[in-house]
């Protein structure tokens, strides 16, 4: 296949629409079934670059959950403990623990279950049954591997009634060296961001805390991977092999930290006892849950704890999950890894990080605060690396 029609662009007035290679050749894409669009297509081809180069540097079966061209989530197939296995969702996936691409796609779903409603999911493996399995019961666009297991295949060419989006790539594929878009009918050119991230990058310890055990070098290369496909400003936590918390295409860095480390929060806490105790009614269904849940915690629009409301979603009212309560149990989690895109300017960003349980930071430095920021690590007890390197992506 050389080209292939999309419906529409960007927007359904953006017509007409297709992808296909400037020299000629095929694309390195084969559609196995429905009709990928557009910005289906952005998330795949960026989502499967994150998922390729994670499995490439850490060496385990990686997945990535995307929406809008940004990683919702992203893992590589560290197994979950019980707590996770619920909060995930996934408590009831028989042979989850026998496959490490089904846990990937576990936690890359299960970080931030609300932004990923309607994903689009990348896998840096060939789709086994196990996968599908949660694959299917979720609510998603589309889906790109190297390859399914014919029980797999068969088993998500049923969602959306046997329209789901199943692309397989060419795992061989490699870009040309030089990429070019247009904007406004004006042409770029730049190298392809073919940056190697590994652990080399993690040796310029700056801060006098210098010892980085190995769980934080994953998790540090997992964030850095996971912000080389977010758009810019990012800043993305990371725990257990897993991004926790994605701040993406903030104008202020600060605004990034906080917004990640919110989602980081969100995370830890959907582990507590109130909230794994929370006495849902049998017919709230799983979209609803994932609502329910963050409102509870977060205190959103809707007080469902509140008279007239908690009937709705639980069969007892349960008591709230006050600001007090919540800051304790985050005062415990510790161990966490922060890497942003490009450098911190200000002190507050280490501030932030350290409220969601941060202790490993990987950062490309160069600002004219350096030292303060290197002194409020210290202050920590942090280990802080400069990478010399930005990750910005637009």
């Amino acid at each position: 296949m050389k080209e292939f029609e999309l419906k529409y662009g960007c927007n359904p007035n953006q017509k007409p629409a297709k992808i296909y290679m400037n020299d000629g050749s095929e694309l390195p894409v084969e559609i196995l079934c429905g009709r990928p669009g557009y910005i289906n297509f952005l998330d795949a081809l960026n989502s499967w670059q994150l998922v390729k180069e994670l499995k490439e540097a850490i060496g385990l079966p990686a997945a990535a959950s995307f929406k809008h061209v940004s990683p919702a989530g992203a893992a590589v197939g560290v197994k979950l403990n019980d707590r996770q296995k619920f909060s995930c969702r996934v408590d009831d996936i028989e042979g989850l623990d026998d496959s490490l691409l089904a846990c990937a796609y576990a936690r890359a779903r299960g970080t931030d279950r609300m932004s990923s409603f309607g994903d689009w999911i990348a896998l840096s493996d060939v789709c086994d049954l196990t996968t599908a399995k949660i694959i299917k019961r979720e609510v998603s666009d589309g889906i790109i591997a190297p390859g399914y297991e014919p029980e797999a295949l068969e088993l998500l060419k049923t969602k959306k009634k046997g329209n789901y989006n199943i692309v397989k790539i060419d795992p061989d594929y490699e870009p040309a060296p030089q990429e070019c878009k247009q904007v406004f009918g004006v042409t770029f050119e730049q190298g392809h961001n073919n940056f190697k991230i590994g652990n080399e990058l993690l040796e310029n310890i700056v801060t006098k805390n210098k010892e980085l055990p190995d769980s934080a070098k994953r998790d540090m290369i997992v964030a850095l991977i996971t912000l080389k496909y977010t758009q810019s400003n990012s800043v993305c936590y990371a725990v257990d092999g897993q991004a926790i918390g994605v701040g993406a295409g903030q104008q202020s860095r600060i605004h990034c930290t906080r917004l990640a480390g919110q989602k980081a929060d969100t995370w830890f806490l959907r582990m507590s006892d109130k909230v794994v105790n929370l006495p849902f009614r049998e017919d709230i269904g799983r979209p609803d849950k994932d609502n329910v849940t963050d409102g509870y915690i977060n205190k959103n629009e809707e007080d469902v704890c509140a008279d007239g409301n908690w009937q709705k979603y639980f069969t007892e009212q349960p008591e709230p999950f006050t600001d007090e309560e919540q800051r304790a149990y985050l005062d415990t989690i510790k161990g966490v890894a922060l890497g942003s895109d490009a450098f911190f300017p200000f002190s507050d960003n280490i501030e932030r990080a350290h409220k969601s349980g941060a202790e490993y930071i990987a950062q490309p430095g160069g600002s004219i605060r350096d030292d303060i920021v290197i002194d409020c690590c210290d202050r920590y007890n942090m280990v802080m690396a400069f990478t010399g390197m930005r990750l910005f992506h637009h």
